[in-house]
């Protein structure tokens, strides 16, 4: 079964084969969003206009609105109702990020269980997940409630960390799982294995574990190679190795990878997850990274391409 979406309507081919004949049974449905979440990144002076003028427009719309209670002296507005983010996912069916890549990764990770579609609305930089522009936002949104918009999924990672047996921290992220050194200027050792079977041992700055999303993020900057976000795929980077044969590789989004803390480190590493959540480990440690049962999903405008962000981002574009 493959599922294909175009301009938010969501359909479904299924094959089946019957010696050289091939039937396709198609169904089509329109999803339409009536209850929308806000939620903006703090402490930017830009966000409360943005917000001012989404949320007037959401409401003249007849729409039901919520804001973020983060951002909730952010705006002018005394109209809006403010929730958790919990609370946003529970009752909301789209929710709207202002902000930078950064503020729809954190919203990624606390919406994730609830399947609440986002889009992103950047304050300036154009953004490989916030691809709808501060200047435009009206006409692109107006455009989505009507249900002309292209729908994308994507998938997070799950970590966990057990120390003698315990489980002792458990995180989501959307772009990468990255365990690395952190207080001294001193290589740590990691152990690597998928689904059981020994990977490596490697002596580095430390290992990053990407999504396909997270492939044009800190994994770019160690050198991984840039994975089409549709694949279902898993990018394992190491960070400044001191064998130069260890080089990225990319496997199945389906394995499990286990990452062992070698016993001479010391209390010299952490996991860090999306550059945000960040956990100590120690010698012995294990963390364990799989992908997420629930995917998120990402609404852009119909006018999305994600090659021209691309050669807008890393400037492949450029002539001298």
């Amino acid at each position: 079964m493959k599922l294909l979406v175009i301009y938010g309507v969501h359909v479904t081919f299924t094959t089946k084969r019957t010696g050289n004949l091939q039937k396709i049974e198609k169904t089509m449905t329109l999803q339409t969003f009536n209850t929308i979440g806000l939620i903006g990144k703090q402490n930017d002076p830009r966000v409360g206009e943005a917000l001012d003028t989404l949320s007037h427009y959401l409401l003249e719309q007849g729409l039901s609105v919520y804001l973020d209670e983060v951002n909730s002296d952010a705006v002018t507005s005394s109209a809006l109702e403010t929730c958790t983010r919990n609370e946003i996912g529970e009752r909301c069916d789209l929710a709207i990020v202002v902000g930078g890549d950064g503020t729809l990764l954190n919203a990624a990770r606390a919406l994730a269980d609830h399947n609440v579609p986002l889009a992103g609305v950047n304050l300036g930089r154009l953004g490989f997940l916030t691809d709808i522009s501060h200047d435009n936002m009206i006409a692109y949104l107006s455009e989505i409630l009507q249900g002309h918009y292209i729908t994308e999924e994507r998938f997070l990672l799950d970590s966990a960390v057990i120390r003698q047996g315990e489980k002792l921290n458990e995180a989501t992220a959307f772009n990468d799982v990255v365990i690395h050194k952190w207080n001294i200027a001193r290589m740590i050792e990691l152990e690597t294995c998928i689904n059981g079977k020994r990977l490596n041992q490697l002596r580095s700055d430390g290992l990053i574990i990407a999504t396909p999303t997270g492939s044009t993020a800190y994994a770019l900057s160690a050198g991984g190679p840039i994975i089409d976000p549709v694949l279902n795929a898993l990018l394992l980077v190491p960070i400044c190795p001191h064998t130069m044969s260890n080089r990225p590789i990319v496997i199945s989004g389906d394995n499990e990878i286990e990452v062992f803390i070698c016993e001479r480190n010391h209390n010299n590493a952490q996991v860090t997850c999306d550059g945000q959540i960040s956990f100590g480990l120690s010698a012995g440690d294990r963390v364990k990274i799989r992908k997420k049962e629930q995917p998120i999903h990402l609404i852009h405008p119909r006018q999305h391409d994600h090659y021209e962000i691309l050669r807008a981002k890393l400037h492949w574009a450029e002539t001298s």
